[in-house]
């Protein structure tokens, strides 16, 4: 569950920084899924702890 969660915090961060060089709708749609990428990661960060 951690290499989940460290893949997803990476992916998360990493679509952030490319959502902020888009444009329009494109870079807001890519920045939320980027968010949510980020915090599943560190649910799944938090999950991994507690099991």
């Amino acid at each position: 569950m951690k290499v989940i969660g460290i893949l997803l915090i990476i992916l998360g961060v990493i679509g952030i920084l490319m959502g902020m060089m888009m444009f329009g709708d494109i870079g807001i749609a890519c920045m939320v899924g980027a968010l949510a990428a980020l915090l599943s990661g560190i649910g799944f960060m938090i999950a991994a702890k507690k099991v």
